[in-house]
């Protein structure tokens, strides 16, 4: 027996993986933001450091962070097992190459935390670098991301 999901699921089912990943990109300009309060932090002194370690950065940035790379593996494959529930098939192009890409860059990212918690800069420096060059294609793939959101539009 073969389940077959009604036509109105299937379009539906379209805007979860860009909902989600617009929520993502916004949390991930947070982390962004936390991560340089972070780095502030490290590099204050005196009063201003303690102002600063009130904020608890640390543990803001660490804990956006698990958010973001659970949602962003999630995402991933929530798009693509959509894509192909609809088409029966996956389409390779520079969206979904991207796509992959960030999530493999995150993963690791993420596995750098114990050698930051260490205190590697080697480590907080790789993170820094990869970071950025997610967020980079995370902003061409929100705009990616609108162009397919327009061609599923204009079938329907």
């Amino acid at each position: 027996m073969v389940f077959e999901l009604s036509p109105t699921i299937k379009f539906w089912l379209n805007f979860g993986h860009p909902v989600i990943m617009w929520v993502l990109l916004a949390l991930t300009l947070y982390a962004a933001y936390l991560g340089l309060q972070v780095q502030r932090t490290r590099n204050s002194q005196g009063e201003e450091k303690k102002e600063l370690i009130k904020g608890r950065y640390t543990i803001k940035h660490h804990q956006i962070g698990s958010i973001i790379l659970a949602l962003m593996v999630a995402g991933s494959i929530g798009g693509m097992a959509v894509t192909y529930i609809n088409n029966g098939k996956l389409f390779v192009g520079p969206h979904l190459l991207a796509g992959l890409g960030m999530t493999g860059l995150i993963a690791f990212s993420a596995s750098l935390s114990p050698f930051m918690q260490k205190g590697a800069n080697w480590a907080r420096m790789t993170h820094i670098l990869l970071n950025f060059a997610i967020l980079g294609l995370f902003a061409w793939q929100a705009f990616s991301g609108i162009e397919i959101i327009q061609r599923i539009l204009t079938k329907a």
